[in-house]
């Protein structure tokens, strides 16, 4: 991690795509988004509302935010993966994670809803990330903030370390706080 990075904001770093991306870091990426929404479920489950309501870092989100920004993030992911794949490089639609998270259903909704949809979400992506080609794996699409083309081999890696990151984020908090 760079010295200007804040480790309350990147407490794993940001992510870096290998120069070579094989199809065993492929397979330990599946593996992490497999396993994420029954560790976050267990991170989570027992927190109280005051707990839910605590920002992770001054000026950042709520753990319940972060909970319900992950079905919602992961959720697009998986639409994501689904248009590269039936699409010939679709220009995806973008969206602004900080207006959703400011959302009432964001903000105050139960976490387990979301912790239910990521739990389906993953299921289903995870299912099909496992059946793909090394042909299906160089598939893109084009986010329109960067304009930039997008490999589905790069984005199982994006949404593995979104994974760890998130996950990052709150468990420092309990931590810090002394609740875990």
């Amino acid at each position: 991690m760079t010295a200007d990075l804040n480790p309350l904001q990147y407490p794993i770093g940001v992510f870096k795509t290998p120069e070579t991306i094989s199809q065993g870091q492929i397979v330990d990426w599946i593996s992490i988004l497999e396993q994420f929404p029954e560790r976050l479920e267990f991170l989570v489950t027992n927190l109280n509302e005051a707990q839910l309501d605590t920002v992770y870092r001054p000026q950042g989100w709520t753990i319940r935010q972060v909970v319900h920004h992950l079905s919602d993030s992961h959720h697009h992911s998986y639409t994501r993966f689904k248009w590269a794949l039936t699409e010939d490089t679709p220009v995806i639609k973008a969206y602004d994670e900080g207006l959703w998270a400011d959302l009432s259903d964001s903000k105050t909704a139960p976490i387990n809803m979301s912790i239910l949809h990521l739990k389906a979400v993953h299921h289903k992506l995870v299912y099909l990330l496992r059946s793909l080609s090394e042909t299906e794996w160089n598939r893109s699409f084009i986010h329109p903030e960067t304009n930039k083309e997008i490999l589905l081999k790069h984005q199982v890696g994006l949404y593995a370390w979104h994974s760890n990151h998130h996950y990052a984020h709150i468990e420092n908090l309990l931590k810090r706080n002394g609740w875990i």
